[in-house]
């Protein structure tokens, strides 16, 4: 098998067109016959282990009121959690078919908010209309990051707060091409940026590394304010679809980590 590609071998509309596809497979594989069961969870949780946000508390300690936009939304069932805490949330997200499962639980559900087909590095929405945006392995790991914060940044009122999830650094480094986990490294750090996992049946991904992460959220006006490494809770369990990296390996080192940061006023 080829190696995945890195940084800029392809376009940006490749990327997305193949990450449409995958999210079209994805959405008809297993995110719609879940979504229903996520949107009625009770508490916001993170990534693939359910880590509860009160235990991580990244999210504003009020989010009443609060005009929120989730970029990268999927089925939308992070702003169906936020909506039902009395936020304002509008869901972002490219894949129609992803879009449409959403709008089929809002209507089983009656939690009705915006969705909005884009991509997020282009997001047909008001600048400073927003006082949170969010990314549970949305945008974080699937849009261009140059692109997709400096839209944050333009989307969010001064002050506001971005919150977004993804893998870590490390547990990229430690995944080899045809998708095991090792315990030490399998991969350079320097040169990472773009995956392009198309060889294998996936799509392409976005992983720059902390110090470069930290360059281009102080570059649109970004100071970061907080990074939780998550450890998964005692009880979690093995997820039945996102499997790639083992509830053993992340008891030892952080697989996902979220990032905190705010707009300048």
């Amino acid at each position: 098998m080829s190696a995945p590609v890195y940084r800029w071998r392809v376009t940006l509309e490749e990327a997305l067109a193949a990450n449409r596809e995958l999210w079209t497979r994805k959405n008809a594989e297993y995110t719609d016959s879940r979504a229903h069961d996520a949107w009625l969870e009770g508490d916001v949780t993170w990534g693939q282990w359910h880590v509860p946000e009160t235990q991580v508390r990244v999210l504003p300690a009020q989010l009443d009121g609060l005009d929120v936009v989730e970029l990268g939304c999927g089925t939308a069932y992070v702003s169906a959690w936020l909506a039902r805490r009395g936020a304002r949330p509008v869901g972002v997200d490219p894949t129609p078919a992803q879009l449409e499962t959403a709008r089929r639980c809002q209507r089983e559900l009656s939690i009705e908010f915006p969705l909005v087909e884009a991509p997020a590095e282009e997001v047909p929405l008001p600048a400073a209309s927003f006082d949170l945006a969010v990314s549970e392995y949305g945008a974080s790991i699937w849009a261009e990051p140059r692109l997709w914060l400096a839209e944050a940044a333009r989307l969010l009122r001064p002050g506001g707060r971005l919150v977004f999830l993804r893998n870590t650094t490390l547990s990229i480094l430690c995944s080899t091409d045809d998708g095991r986990m090792l315990e030490c490294l399998a991969r350079p750090q320097f040169g990472s940026y773009r995956y392009d996992w198309r060889a294998y049946g996936d799509g392409v991904e976005f992983h720059p590394p902390h110090g470069e992460l930290i360059r281009m959220l102080r570059a649109n006006g970004f100071q970061v304010l907080d990074l939780v490494e998550l450890e998964p809770p005692a009880d979690a369990v093995e997820h039945p679809y996102y499997n790639d990296i083992p509830l053993r390996w992340a008891r030892r080192w952080p697989a996902e980590e979220i990032w905190v940061a705010q707009k300048d006023s």
